[in-house]
Parts: structure tokens; C-alpha cells; sequence
């Protein structure tokens, strides 16, 4: 009777060890690889299962399967959204600076199809490059888009 119950306690810690070696991911195996640890366990029943126990299990408690990122919607990533700002500002300040430049053709044609260099129009004025009229708020501030 003490005979077969050594038998069955054996059998029972070799296929709890196999199904463990077995159920667990080849990259937290210690000491050999999960496959070598398999040949062990077949070959050295009792003894393959007290140094899988031992010296190839993973430490602690067995990891829930990895969390793995999946795309996220585009309103949900920062990044998107960091890139979303940075094109909607290039495209204001493009569409300001086609607005710029179709005024100053714009004054060009009116001065008699002349391209003016510099300032344009501030040098019939008096005004000097880096001057500006201090009573009106400029057009074109670009402050708001910030």
C-alpha cells in the first residue's frame, strides 16, 4: 500500500512539474531553455521535476500575459495630437503669408506694376525699415494663434 502511494505521489509531481514547464513562457524559464527542460522532466521524472521546481521556474508568481499596445484612436494619442497643432499652425501661417503676398502684389499693381523693394509703401511716408505706426494694432498678429 505505502508502495503505491509513493507511485501516485511521484506521478503527481511529475505531471503537475511537465504541465508547468509546458504552460510556461519559454523567456521566463531559468537555467535551460524550456524545450531542454522538457527532455529533463522525460528523461529524469522525479528529479527533473525537483530542479524545475528548484532551478527553472520564474520567480514569484506567474505574470498575466503581457500587456500588449494596440493602436489607439488618433483623439487618444498624444502625439497625434501634438502633430494635429503643429500642421493647423504651419497652415495658418501659410494662409497668412498667401494673404501677405497678394496684398503687396495687390499695392505693386495700384503703385503701376512697379515691384517696390524694402518697405513698399513706408518709403513715400517717410517711414524707415524696423519702423512701425504706433496707433494701429497690426493685421497680421500672429499672438491669437497661439
Amino acid at each position: 500500500m505505502l508502495r503505491v502511494v509513493g507511485v501516485v505521489v511521484v506521478l503527481v509531481v511529475f505531471v503537475y512539474a511537465l504541465v508547468d514547464v509546458i504552460r510556461t513562457d519559454s523567456h521566463q524559464t531559468r537555467g535551460i531553455s524550456k524545450p531542454a527542460w522538457i527532455i529533463v522532466m522525460i528523461v529524469l521524472p522525479l528529479l527533473g521535476a525537483i530542479l524545475w521546481f528548484i532551478f527553472g521556474r520564474p520567480y514569484g508568481k506567474p505574470s498575466a500575459q503581457p500587456v500588449r499596445r494596440h493602436p489607439t484612436a488618433p483623439d487618444d494619442d498624444p502625439e497625434f495630437l501634438r502633430n494635429l497643432e503643429t500642421r493647423r499652425r504651419n497652415q495658418a501661417e501659410d494662409e497668412r503669408l498667401k494673404k501677405l503676398k497678394a496684398d503687396l502684389e495687390a499695392k505693386e499693381r495700384e503703385l503701376g506694376g512697379k515691384p517696390s523693394e524694402g518697405t513698399g509703401d513706408a518709403k513715400n511716408k517717410g517711414f524707415q525699415a524696423g519702423d512701425a505706426k504706433r496707433s494701429e494694432p497690426d493685421p497680421h498678429d500672429t499672438d491669437e494663434l497661439k
